[in-house]
Order: structure tokens, then sequence, then C-alpha cells
């Protein structure tokens, strides 16, 4: 009862401070925004609200209580066409150990945006040279279940933003509950807080400018230090609930619902199924509409139009029928461009 309480208190404070952080004066003022973009097929597939249900490594980007689903030793890869059309990709990796009852993981996502032509006042066509953002962030996730029912988890992030010239670093952290109940685990609840952490803030040589000399005595150049403004990082809360329903015992259907309240944009509200087949197959959907309206009252939502959808399978190897070889896949749609695709490679050991 002594770790309910303490864990009681942390995620009332938790949710109290991000309850009065959003409001709609704030929308669009975070940076980051890749810390809310989904490099996994399975997470992508159910549109990122399986925050009661979601297991294994993919738990780091949603709910890093669901580390405690991995049995011995995962690894995963992930690759993202991220709105096709804009050449944009992402990659990740990561690998997640069980110790007891607690598990350890670490995970790596980063950004591809391809050869960018550089260009200036003078030259806005180009200048024949090309440069690529680096952007990736680093997590590193622990997992503890208590009395078989409750999860808790934490993750520490560090944020990494920069150009030739210039250079961002944040460190954040996401911490979560999952909870289970009923004869075969079938009601499950879900608490997560992500993206809490220290505000970004660019600096470098690209942001030093020659100006002359302010005392117009004697003229002469100096370098002067521009200062970039602080950026917050893109906070939010979810609060999902799942149930599942089993049909001839080899049949399972997934039923869930979440709910985002997001600091610096418009809160959402999802639904989603998932469709198992002995555990080998599944087949995933969802739809996510944002709710609420803009500081000037417009409606204008998301690129993501709200539909998802995706499958996997499961191959198990080996004499220990935990080894499995797990490939998913997920479509998102967009509007504008053509959706976004994600794929997924999963080894369990």
């Amino acid at each position: 009862m002594k770790l309910r309480s303490i864990l009681y208190i942390i995620f009332s404070v938790m949710v109290l401070n991000h309850g009065y952080a959003g409001n709609p004066d704030r929308q669009g003022e975070a940076g980051a925004a890749e810390l809310l973009l989904i490099p996994w097929a399975k997470s992508a597939g159910m549109n990122n609200i399986a925050t009661a249900m979601i297991k294994g490594l993919e738990s780091m980007n949603l709910n890093v209580a669901g580390l405690s689903g991995v049995n011995q030793t995962d690894i995963l890869m992930g690759h993202t066409k991220y709105l096709v059309g804009t050449d944009i990709n992402i990659n990740a990796l990561g690998v997640a150990q069980r110790m007891g009852k607690s598990v350890l993981a670490i995970s790596l996502t980063a950004m591809d945006f391809g050869a960018i032509e550089v260009t200036t006042t003078d030259q806005p066509d180009g200048i024949g040279a090309t440069y690529s953002p680096n952007f990736f962030n680093l997590g590193i996730g622990y997992s503890y279940t208590y009395e078989n029912k409750i999860s808790v988890g934490v993750a520490l992030r560090v944020i990494s933003e920069s150009t030739a010239d210039l250079s961002a670093l944040g460190v954040a952290i996401d911490a979560g509950v999952q909870y289970v109940n009923g004869p075969q685990d079938n009601f499950k609840f879900g608490v997560s807080i992500r993206n809490v952490g220290t505000p970004m803030k660019f600096g470098g040589e690209g942001l030093t400018t020659r100006a002359e000399n302010p005392d117009g005595q004697v003229s002469y150049e100096l370098t002067y230090d521009q200062r970039a403004a602080s950026f917050e990082l893109p906070s939010q809360l979810n609060i999902g609930m799942s149930y599942d329903l089993y049909w001839l015992t080899v049949n399972r259907f997934s039923f869930v619902g979440n709910f985002t309240s997001n600091s610096f944009s418009k809160d959402e509200v999802g639904l989603g199924l998932e469709y198992g087949y002995k555990d080998l197959l599944f087949l995933r959907t969802a739809y996510k509409v944002e709710v609420g309206n803009t500081a000037t009252g417009a409606s204008a939502g998301s690129v993501y139009t709200g539909l998802s959808a995706g499958m996997g399978v499961d191959i198990p190897f080996g004499k220990n029928q935990g080894k499995k070889l797990g490939i998913d896949y997920a479509y998102r749609t967009t509007s504008p461009w053509n959706g976004t695709h994600n794929l997924s490679l999963r080894l369990n050991i």
C-alpha cells in the first residue's frame, strides 16, 4: 500500500501541473515536435492510442510502464516514411532486457531529412551546396511490476537538434502506470505523462552577425551574438482503457479508448480495435480526432485525418515458444501529402 500511495501522490501532482499548463493561447508554441512522432508500426496501426494495453519496447513512445510486457530480451527496429512526398524518414532502434520484476530498455530515434539546398538572400535559388539537419533522441526506460497487477515505469530522454552551425539540447522525463484486472486480465487501464522537461534553446555560430561599430567615430565591424528564444517541449497526458473479448479461445478482440491532453495543441480522443489470432496474426485499426478550438476559434486540425490501420505477424522459432520474430506494418492517412508508412521488425528471445 505504501508504493501505491507514493505513486498516487506523484501522478496527482503531475496531472495537476499538466492540467494548468495548456490553453488555446499556447497552441503551436512548443518545439521538438519529433517527440510526438510514431516510429513503431504496432503503435502507428493503433494511432498511438493504446496507452492501457501497449507492451514491449514500443511503450517507450507512449506509456513506459508497458515495458513490463518484455519476457526476456527484445530487440526492435523501425523505419518510417513520414508524410510521403516530403522525403522525410524516421529510423528507430531499441533493446530491452528483463531482470526479475524489472525491465531496463534503451531506444534511439533519428530523423532523415535528405539533402536540403543551402540558400541565401542574395541567392534564393541555392548556392550549389546542401545540408541535412540532425534530429535524434535517446531514451533510457525502466519498468517495475507490482503484485502482477500494476506496472509503473519512468524514462529519461535526451533530445538533440542541430545543423552545421546551430544546435539545441534538452532533457525530458516520461512516466506511466498500467493496471490490469479480470479473469484473463481482460480489463486494462493506463495513464502516462510524456515530455516533461527542460526548455530548449538554439545556440552556435549560426546566430552570429557582423555590423558596424556603434559609436560611428571609427568605421570597423564587430561580431555580435544574437539571442535565440527558448521553447518548451510538447508535453502531454494520456489516459486510456481497453477490454479484451475472447471468442473460441483463439480469437481476441481488444477494444481501446484513449484521451490525450496536449499542453501546446488541441486535445485528442481516439477509439481503436485490435484483433489477434492465436497471438500469431494481428489486425489493427483506430480513429483519432482533435477536440476544441484554437485561440482564434478556428477548428483547423492536424495533418492526420484520423484513420490508421495495420497488421502484424509473429513467427515462433526455436524450442522455446517465447522466442518470436515479429513483422508489423501500418499506414496512416494524411491531408495533404500521401500518408505515412511504418514498418517494424521485432525479435523476442
